[in-house]
Protein backbone atom coordinates (compact mmCIF):
# COMPACT_ATOMS: atom_id res chain seq x y z
CA UNK A 1 0.00 0.00 0.00
CA UNK A 2 1.47 3.66 -1.07
CA UNK A 3 2.05 5.44 2.13
CA UNK A 4 -0.79 8.52 2.55
CA UNK A 5 0.85 11.91 1.67
CA UNK A 6 -1.57 13.15 4.76
CA UNK A 7 -1.78 11.45 8.58
CA UNK A 8 -5.21 11.46 9.12
CA UNK A 9 -7.07 9.70 12.05
CA UNK A 10 -7.09 7.10 9.73
CA UNK A 11 -3.65 7.07 8.48
CA UNK A 12 -1.83 7.86 11.84
CA UNK A 13 0.17 5.18 13.68
CA UNK A 14 2.75 7.53 15.60
CA UNK A 15 2.89 8.44 19.21
CA UNK A 16 -0.28 9.53 21.43
CA UNK A 17 -2.59 12.05 21.27
CA UNK A 18 -0.16 14.93 22.41
CA UNK A 19 1.90 13.82 19.37
CA UNK A 20 3.97 16.87 17.97
CA UNK A 21 6.16 17.48 14.99
CA UNK A 22 9.47 16.46 15.28
CA UNK A 23 12.48 17.38 12.59
CA UNK A 24 14.29 14.11 13.35
CA UNK A 25 11.27 12.22 12.50
CA UNK A 26 10.00 14.32 9.74
CA UNK A 27 13.33 13.67 7.65
CA UNK A 28 12.16 9.82 7.66
CA UNK A 29 8.53 10.48 5.73
CA UNK A 30 7.95 9.84 2.42
CA UNK A 31 8.01 13.17 -0.16
CA UNK A 32 5.26 15.47 0.11
CA UNK A 33 3.95 14.03 3.71
CA UNK A 34 2.53 16.29 5.85
CA UNK A 35 1.87 15.56 9.41
CA UNK A 36 -1.46 16.98 10.70
CA UNK A 37 -2.54 15.15 13.96
CA UNK A 38 -1.11 12.11 16.04
CA UNK A 39 -3.25 9.30 17.31
CA UNK A 40 -2.67 6.56 19.42
CA UNK A 41 -3.67 3.22 17.45
CA UNK A 42 -3.70 -0.03 18.59
CA UNK A 43 -1.47 -1.82 21.61
CA UNK A 44 1.61 -2.82 22.14
CA UNK A 45 3.16 -4.66 25.78
CA UNK A 46 6.87 -2.62 25.12
CA UNK A 47 5.93 0.94 23.58
CA UNK A 48 3.62 3.60 22.79
CA UNK A 49 2.38 2.37 19.27
CA UNK A 50 5.37 3.07 17.02
CA UNK A 51 7.22 5.16 19.12
CA UNK A 52 9.98 3.35 20.26
CA UNK A 53 12.31 3.30 23.29
CA UNK A 54 15.71 1.90 23.13
CA UNK A 55 15.55 -0.58 20.24
CA UNK A 56 18.42 0.83 18.39
CA UNK A 57 16.83 0.04 15.30
CA UNK A 58 16.47 -3.39 15.87
CA UNK A 59 12.76 -3.56 14.23
CA UNK A 60 13.82 -1.34 11.25
CA UNK A 61 16.43 -3.87 9.99
CA UNK A 62 14.71 -6.77 11.08
CA UNK A 63 11.86 -6.07 8.57
CA UNK A 64 13.72 -4.56 5.86
CA UNK A 65 15.90 -7.62 5.67
CA UNK A 66 12.47 -8.93 5.49
CA UNK A 67 11.59 -7.28 2.77
CA UNK A 68 14.20 -7.64 0.47
CA UNK A 69 13.95 -11.35 0.83
CA UNK A 70 9.73 -11.58 0.73
CA UNK A 71 8.52 -8.47 -0.37
CA UNK A 72 5.18 -7.34 0.43
CA UNK A 73 5.18 -9.88 3.46
CA UNK A 74 6.16 -7.02 5.79
CA UNK A 75 4.91 -3.73 5.97
CA UNK A 76 6.89 -1.00 4.14
CA UNK A 77 9.65 0.67 6.29
CA UNK A 78 11.09 4.47 5.50
CA UNK A 79 13.19 5.06 8.39
CA UNK A 80 13.94 5.23 12.31
CA UNK A 81 15.49 7.58 14.31
CA UNK A 82 16.08 9.08 17.63
CA UNK A 83 13.37 12.07 18.72
CA UNK A 84 15.06 15.29 18.43
CA UNK A 85 12.89 16.83 20.65
CA UNK A 86 12.75 13.27 23.12
CA UNK A 87 16.26 12.19 22.79
CA UNK A 88 15.06 8.97 25.04
CA UNK A 89 12.71 8.08 22.40
CA UNK A 90 12.72 6.24 19.18
CA UNK A 91 10.35 5.92 16.58
CA UNK A 92 10.22 3.64 13.43
CA UNK A 93 8.00 4.95 10.06
CA UNK A 94 6.34 2.40 7.96
CA UNK A 95 3.12 2.50 5.85
CA UNK A 96 0.14 1.83 7.64
CA UNK A 97 -2.09 -1.46 7.02
CA UNK A 98 -5.72 -1.40 7.54
CA UNK A 99 -5.34 -5.57 8.87
CA UNK A 100 -7.62 -7.98 10.21
CA UNK A 101 -6.28 -9.72 13.08
CA UNK A 102 -7.63 -13.03 11.93
CA UNK A 103 -5.92 -16.67 12.39
CA UNK A 104 -3.59 -17.10 9.53
CA UNK A 105 -4.28 -19.92 7.38
CA UNK A 106 -1.68 -22.57 7.90
CA UNK A 107 -2.17 -23.03 3.81
CA UNK A 108 -0.79 -19.88 3.18
CA UNK A 109 1.65 -19.26 6.31
CA UNK A 110 3.99 -22.68 5.66
CA UNK A 111 4.56 -21.87 2.44
CA UNK A 112 5.35 -18.24 2.82
CA UNK A 113 7.79 -18.76 5.96
CA UNK A 114 9.11 -21.83 4.07
CA UNK A 115 10.20 -19.64 1.30
CA UNK A 116 11.74 -16.80 3.42
CA UNK A 117 14.21 -19.41 4.76
CA UNK A 118 15.09 -21.15 1.53
CA UNK A 119 15.42 -17.65 -0.48
CA UNK A 120 17.02 -15.82 2.27
CA UNK A 121 21.27 -16.45 2.36
CA UNK A 122 23.55 -14.86 4.97
CA UNK A 123 26.02 -11.89 4.33
CA UNK A 124 28.73 -13.79 5.97
CA UNK A 125 27.66 -17.69 5.54
CA UNK A 126 27.06 -17.86 9.45
CA UNK A 127 24.24 -17.60 12.11
CA UNK A 128 23.40 -14.14 13.72
CA UNK A 129 22.67 -10.69 12.56
CA UNK A 130 24.88 -7.42 11.69
CA UNK A 131 22.92 -5.80 14.90
CA UNK A 132 21.66 -6.66 17.82
CA UNK A 133 18.10 -6.52 17.65
CA UNK A 134 14.57 -7.52 20.84
CA UNK A 135 12.77 -10.07 21.43
CA UNK A 136 9.73 -8.34 23.22
CA UNK A 137 11.18 -6.06 25.96
CA UNK A 138 14.60 -7.49 25.67
CA UNK A 139 17.77 -6.94 23.33
CA UNK A 140 19.38 -10.01 21.85
CA UNK A 141 22.44 -10.05 20.67
CA UNK A 142 23.37 -11.52 17.52
CA UNK A 143 27.21 -12.34 17.32
CA UNK A 144 28.19 -14.28 14.31
CA UNK A 145 28.96 -17.56 14.81
CA UNK A 146 29.78 -20.50 12.18
CA UNK A 147 28.68 -22.90 14.52
CA UNK A 148 25.31 -23.12 15.17
CA UNK A 149 24.98 -25.30 18.29
CA UNK A 150 27.34 -22.78 19.84
CA UNK A 151 25.16 -19.68 18.62
CA UNK A 152 21.89 -21.62 19.77
CA UNK A 153 23.63 -22.33 23.18
CA UNK A 154 24.96 -18.34 24.00
CA UNK A 155 21.28 -17.44 23.21
CA UNK A 156 19.46 -19.95 25.36
CA UNK A 157 21.90 -18.94 28.33
CA UNK A 158 21.22 -15.05 27.68
CA UNK A 159 17.71 -15.13 27.96
CA UNK A 160 17.96 -17.99 30.48
CA UNK A 161 20.04 -15.32 32.89
CA UNK A 162 17.11 -12.73 31.85
CA UNK A 163 14.70 -15.00 33.61
CA UNK A 164 16.86 -15.80 36.47
CA UNK A 165 17.44 -11.99 37.37
CA UNK A 166 13.89 -10.89 36.70
CA UNK A 167 11.99 -13.55 38.63
CA UNK A 168 14.69 -14.74 40.92
CA UNK A 169 17.10 -17.66 41.67
CA UNK A 170 15.34 -21.08 41.54
CA UNK A 171 18.51 -23.84 42.64
CA UNK A 172 16.48 -26.83 40.94
CA UNK A 173 15.79 -25.00 37.90
CA UNK A 174 19.00 -23.53 37.63
CA UNK A 175 20.51 -27.28 37.78
CA UNK A 176 17.77 -28.57 35.45
CA UNK A 177 18.85 -25.64 32.73
CA UNK A 178 22.75 -26.13 33.28
CA UNK A 179 22.22 -29.86 32.50
CA UNK A 180 20.43 -28.63 29.71
CA UNK A 181 22.79 -26.63 28.39
CA UNK A 182 25.76 -29.07 29.08
CA UNK A 183 24.63 -32.20 27.86
CA UNK A 184 20.87 -31.67 25.82
CA UNK A 185 21.68 -28.82 23.54
CA UNK A 186 25.43 -29.98 22.40
CA UNK A 187 23.86 -33.73 21.77
CA UNK A 188 20.50 -32.43 19.97
CA UNK A 189 22.45 -29.64 17.86
CA UNK A 190 25.82 -30.71 16.44
CA UNK A 191 24.93 -33.40 14.60
CA UNK A 192 23.46 -30.72 12.24
CA UNK A 193 26.89 -29.82 11.33
CA UNK A 194 28.87 -33.19 11.66
CA UNK A 195 29.43 -36.13 8.99
CA UNK A 196 29.66 -33.76 5.88
CA UNK A 197 25.77 -32.34 6.70
CA UNK A 198 26.08 -28.40 6.35
CA UNK A 199 23.38 -26.26 8.17
CA UNK A 200 22.30 -23.46 6.01
CA UNK A 201 21.63 -20.31 8.11
CA UNK A 202 18.23 -18.93 7.53
CA UNK A 203 16.43 -15.89 8.36
CA UNK A 204 14.04 -15.71 10.54
CA UNK A 205 11.81 -13.63 11.79
CA UNK A 206 12.04 -14.93 15.28
CA UNK A 207 9.01 -14.32 16.99
CA UNK A 208 6.22 -15.49 14.93
CA UNK A 209 3.01 -16.24 16.40
CA UNK A 210 -0.99 -14.95 15.84
CA UNK A 211 -0.61 -11.39 17.35
CA UNK A 212 2.09 -10.85 14.96
CA UNK A 213 0.78 -11.55 11.49
CA UNK A 214 -2.74 -9.97 10.03
CA UNK A 215 -4.59 -9.90 6.59
CA UNK A 216 -4.31 -6.72 4.66
CA UNK A 217 -8.37 -5.45 3.97
CA UNK A 218 -7.33 -3.85 0.99
CA UNK A 219 -5.81 -7.44 -0.61
CA UNK A 220 -5.92 -10.05 1.39
CA UNK A 221 -2.39 -10.85 1.63
CA UNK A 222 -0.57 -12.24 4.52
CA UNK A 223 1.12 -9.69 6.28
CA UNK A 224 4.03 -10.20 9.32
CA UNK A 225 5.46 -7.58 11.96
CA UNK A 226 7.40 -6.97 15.10
CA UNK A 227 10.34 -9.16 13.98
CA UNK A 228 12.88 -10.23 15.84
CA UNK A 229 15.21 -11.70 13.23
CA UNK A 230 18.58 -13.20 12.59
CA UNK A 231 20.10 -15.60 10.27
CA UNK A 232 19.53 -18.89 12.09
CA UNK A 233 18.43 -22.67 11.42
CA UNK A 234 15.02 -22.54 9.99
CA UNK A 235 13.60 -24.87 12.56
CA UNK A 236 13.95 -22.55 15.08
CA UNK A 237 11.05 -20.45 13.94
CA UNK A 238 8.74 -23.36 14.55
CA UNK A 239 9.62 -23.56 18.28
CA UNK A 240 7.01 -20.96 19.28
CA UNK A 241 4.41 -22.56 17.52
CA UNK A 242 4.88 -25.76 19.87
CA UNK A 243 3.84 -23.70 23.00
CA UNK A 244 0.96 -24.31 24.31
CA UNK A 245 -0.74 -20.88 24.75
CA UNK A 246 -0.27 -20.06 20.78
CA UNK A 247 -2.48 -21.04 18.47
CA UNK A 248 -0.19 -21.06 15.91
CA UNK A 249 0.68 -24.87 16.29
CA UNK A 250 1.03 -28.54 15.30
CA UNK A 251 -1.25 -28.36 12.06
CA UNK A 252 1.03 -25.59 10.68
CA UNK A 253 4.01 -27.23 11.75
CA UNK A 254 2.50 -29.80 9.36
CA UNK A 255 1.91 -27.71 6.34
CA UNK A 256 5.18 -26.29 6.85
CA UNK A 257 7.60 -29.37 6.69
CA UNK A 258 5.88 -29.95 3.49
CA UNK A 259 7.65 -27.03 1.65
CA UNK A 260 10.55 -27.17 3.83
CA UNK A 261 11.51 -30.92 5.10
CA UNK A 262 13.01 -31.74 8.62
CA UNK A 263 16.83 -31.51 8.61
CA UNK A 264 19.40 -34.70 9.47
CA UNK A 265 18.78 -36.46 11.54
CA UNK A 266 15.38 -36.30 10.80
CA UNK A 267 14.39 -39.30 13.97
CA UNK A 268 15.62 -35.60 16.46
CA UNK A 269 13.10 -32.98 14.62
CA UNK A 270 10.68 -33.24 17.24
CA UNK A 271 13.21 -33.41 20.02
CA UNK A 272 15.25 -30.12 18.32
CA UNK A 273 11.71 -28.21 18.38
CA UNK A 274 11.09 -28.92 22.12
CA UNK A 275 14.78 -27.77 22.98
CA UNK A 276 13.59 -24.45 20.26
CA UNK A 277 10.62 -24.08 22.12
CA UNK A 278 12.41 -23.34 25.53
CA UNK A 279 14.14 -20.13 24.34
CA UNK A 280 10.53 -18.71 23.82
CA UNK A 281 8.97 -19.76 27.06
CA UNK A 282 11.92 -18.01 28.70
CA UNK A 283 11.33 -14.90 26.90
CA UNK A 284 7.83 -15.44 27.72
CA UNK A 285 8.39 -15.78 31.38
CA UNK A 286 11.31 -13.05 31.58
CA UNK A 287 9.23 -10.52 29.31
CA UNK A 288 5.49 -10.82 32.18
CA UNK A 289 7.22 -11.45 35.93
CA UNK A 290 5.90 -13.76 38.39
CA UNK A 291 4.24 -15.80 35.44
CA UNK A 292 5.20 -18.71 38.12
CA UNK A 293 3.15 -21.18 35.75
CA UNK A 294 5.08 -20.09 32.80
CA UNK A 295 8.22 -20.95 34.65
CA UNK A 296 7.31 -24.00 35.84
CA UNK A 297 6.52 -25.50 32.22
Amino acid sequence: MAAPTTFDQCHTLLGTDSFQKDEALEKCLPPGTEIVKGTLWGASAWTATYKRRRHDGGEFNSLQAIDMVSPGLVPRVHGWGRMASEPETYFLVMDFLDLEMALPDPTVLGPAIADLHRNSTSPTGKFGFATPTCHGRHIQPNDWDESWSRYFTRLLSIFFEIDVSVNGPWREYEEAFETLRARVTPRLLEPLQIDGRVLKPCLVHGDLWEDNTGIDVSTGRLVIYDASIMYAHNEYELGMWRRDEIKIGSSYIDVYLRHYPPSEPVSQFDDRNRLYSIKFKLAHSSGWPGLTETRKK
